[in-house]
């Protein structure tokens, strides 16, 4: 079967590690028309906007995208293109599997949980406004149908992938009305799930526990700037965000992408590890039901990181990101 994806090259590095990533699924054998398409700083300079309307009708089209990283301003200049593009696509959920890699040094070799993050309202949704000069108003938005669907997507997603437990991590006991409204949602959704056991976490608490004994967790769910910083943290147990894969997922669409920055200080110099957004790709593969193809690049990268012998420079190795493609094709095609 013949796919048809829409393809984000991304800023910074983000063209240099898509490239990469492929090379590899190309080598796997699925069969992928990428249709390419620019959003960002380099859409504003040519179309006067970030996220062209093509893109959008893209991704619509194909159901499906793959997309490198994008630079951000900090404190000036245009909003978030990654929030935008959520936001246009109505990409409610953003699924982050946290999984060690073999003979890559970390606080947790044996961690595999998952975080499930509401991604289209509470304060990353950057509802803000300056009330008098000196004075700054962000606005916490949350909602019973975006806390309702996203703790359904998180047990459905627990139950397809045999996941044992679902914790829901909030501050409720502060924010009594907001996060109180995201608990109360959370557990009316898991009565229709008796088989998978749930509970929930105040988030400073959790994030201590995710550091001490981060094992207790299967699969958690939380409001988007809540989960916007535990899903770093929890990259941090396993090496950092150039290992964790990303995916943004709705009802028009799906959006994979790598979690980390778009790195262009080292843009250009075909240096930087690919992993995440290869990673992103088999997320991608199964999510169109190309999982054979997927396992294939999967067991294959695996077997390189296990040799240690091709490593990018983050890891300690002097491989470039296509020596490290190179290698992954070299063990599918063995």
């Amino acid at each position: 079967m013949k796919h048809t994806i829409t393809l984000i090259p991304g800023d910074g590095i983000g063209p240099e590690i898509v490239a990469a990533t492929v090379r590899v699924i190309e080598a796997s054998g699925v069969e992928i028309e990428w249709e390419t398409h620019i959003i960002g700083a380099q859409a504003l300079e040519k179309y006067g906007t970030t996220i062209p309307e093509a893109t959008i009708e893209s991704i619509k089209k194909n159901k499906v995208a793959l997309k490198g990283p994008l630079a951000t301003p900090i404190g000036k200049g245009f909003t978030s293109v990654n929030v935008g593009l959520r936001k246009a696509l109505d990409l409610y959920a953003n699924v982050r599997p946290i999984k060690a890699l073999p003979n890559i040094p970390c606080r947790y070799p044996e961690l595999d949980l998952v975080i499930i993050r509401e991604n289209t309202e509470d304060l990353y949704a950057g509802l803000e406004h300056v009330v008098v000069p000196g004075v700054v108003e962000s606005i916490k938005i949350i909602t019973e149908k975006a806390s309702t669907r996203i703790a359904k997507y998180a047990f459905e997603y627990a139950k397809s992938h045999e996941r044992k437990k679902v914790t829901a991590m909030h501050k409720a006991n502060i924010m009594k009305l907001s996060d109180g409204l995201f608990l109360e949602c959370f557990y009316n959704v898991a009565k229709g799930f008796p088989e998978i056991p749930a509970d929930d976490k105040i988030i400073d608490n959790a994030c201590m526990q995710l550091v001490m004994r981060p094992e207790q967790f299967e699969v958690m769910v939380l409001e988007n700037l809540y989960g916007d910083i535990v899903s770093d943290l929890c990259a941090g147990l396993i090496g950092g965000l150039g290992l964790a894969p990303g995916a943004n997922i709705g009802e028009q669409g799906a959006v994979f992408e790598a979690v980390h920055g778009s790195a262009p200080d080292i843009a250009g110099q075909g240096i930087a590890n690919p992993t995440a957004i290869m990673m992103s790709g088999l997320m991608m593969l199964r999510h169109i039901g190309e999982f054979e193809a997927a396992k294939r690049i999967e067991n294959a990268m695996m077997e390189v990181y296990t040799e240690g012998e091709i490593r990018t420079r983050d890891l300690g190795g002097t491989a470039k990101t296509s020596d490290f493609a190179t290698a992954i094709i070299g063990k599918i095609k063995a």
